[in-house]
């Protein structure tokens, strides 16, 4: 199974941007622990991370055929990017939305995400957890047809 691991907008900045909210672990770090997690599962994985709408469609896109699901970390743009949303929909690769913080309980902007709906499901509020369980759900998924 290959899944990709997708971050949004500004978290390149973990570790360094309101650890109140997002804890001291670097990119780098979560990386780290996503990929160990895959790895234990015999699941191939990359990650990568763009702090532009169009570069993660471009990721999305380009790895249409490669990936088997995907963990996507839209940050700011769940709330308002439908071309994001898009993107994910017109793929067809099963999706998991994830977040760090509990979107559900942030200013009232964040609690709603316009790419959820394109996604398999959602999972927020769990730290690095949010994204293990979502490679997990993954992993228990078949692929769609194309």
């Amino acid at each position: 199974m290959n899944i990709l691991i997708l971050h949004g907008p500004n978290l390149n900045l973990l570790g360094e941007r309101e650890p109140s909210v997002y804890g001291t672990m670097t990119l780098g770090q979560l990386n780290a622990k996503i990929m160990a997690h895959g790895k234990k599962r015999k699941i191939s994985m990359r990650a990568r991370q763009s702090n532009h709408e169009g570069g993660l469609i471009d990721i999305l896109h380009a790895h249409r055929r490669w990936a088997d699901g995907i963990v996507f970390n839209p940050g700011a743009y769940s709330h308002y990017s439908y071309a994001l949303r898009d993107a994910v929909s017109s793929i067809a690769v099963p999706t998991i939305e994830v977040h760090l913080s509990d979107i559900t309980q942030r200013e009232a902007f964040r609690r709603v995400s316009v790419v959820a709906p394109a996604c398999e499901g959602q999972i927020s509020g769990k730290g690095v957890n949010s994204y293990l369980e979502a490679v997990d759900r993954l992993a228990g998924m078949k692929r769609k047809k194309r």
